[in-house]
């Protein structure tokens, strides 16, 4: 009995925790985009890969019990188990930790929206920067704190993509125009070049002006002098 007894604890005492993640399965994803209408506003949509993925968030956050992983590591996802996760403060908080956004160097504050599907469908997040946001720094760290190996497949503007994953989770997404002041730089810059060029290609034909001038004196004095001499012979 005593052996039974200690049997069961040690099964119980190695009974998998939150951290016995699954990160080889489907990948979890972001898609990143700029509001056209508030082009200061980043929206970033998350979408959990594996469902036993989003039950180990859950048990995590504390808002699924423990024993949703069995004692072999396996878990099975319920339909009440998204509904128990959306609508926490924990989750969203969580999101805000481990997605942020930046905008011109300053951090922008974040929104989680609640979701109405977040198995099929996801969660949306929405940054509000100081400003248009040209350019993005979006960082995305979710489930590589239950498993390093988690990797993240997200998608921006015209197609680009990349891949967040441990020890390369910030990536600049150019989203749009950003503020006035680049754009007028980039015209002084292209005035400035234009007006070089301009400066060179006068000094150039001043340039051959003067050879050109200088030779036909040359010839003409050689051809005076020739004159003189002949008539002094």
């Amino acid at each position: 009995m005593a052996a039974v007894t200690a049997g069961l604890a040690a099964a119980l005492l190695a009974a998998p925790g939150p951290a016995a993640a699954h990160p080889f399965g489907d990948p979890q994803t972001v898609a990143i985009a700029v509001d056209a209408a508030r082009p200061e506003v980043v929206h970033v949509r998350w979408k959990v890969g594996g469902l036993d993925d989003l039950v180990l968030l859950g048990v995590s956050l504390g808002l699924l019990p423990r024993d949703r992983v069995m004692l072999d590591g396996a878990v099975f996802y319920r339909d009440s188990d998204a509904a128990a996760i959306g609508p926490s403060d924990r989750f969203a908080a969580y999101l805000l930790k481990q997605i942020t956004v930046a905008g011109g160097g300053k951090a922008c504050a974040g929104a989680v929206e609640r979701p109405a599907d977040l198995a099929k469908s996801g969660v949306s997040i929405d940054y509000t920067c100081a400003g248009p946001v040209g350019t993005a720094t979006v960082a995305v760290r979710t489930l590589t704190d239950l498993n390093p190996a988690y990797q993240t497949l997200a998608t921006g503007p015209q197609g680009e993509r990349t891949v967040y994953r441990q020890g390369a989770d910030s990536h600049d997404w150019p989203l749009g125009p950003g503020p006035a002041e680049p754009q007028h730089r980039g015209r002084s810059a292209a005035l400035q070049i234009g007006l070089v060029a301009g400066v060179l290609l006068a000094a150039a034909v001043i340039a051959v002006f003067i050879t050109r001038r200088t030779v036909f004196i040359t010839r003409r004095t050689v051809f005076i002098t020739r004159r003189i001499r002949k008539g002094a012979g």
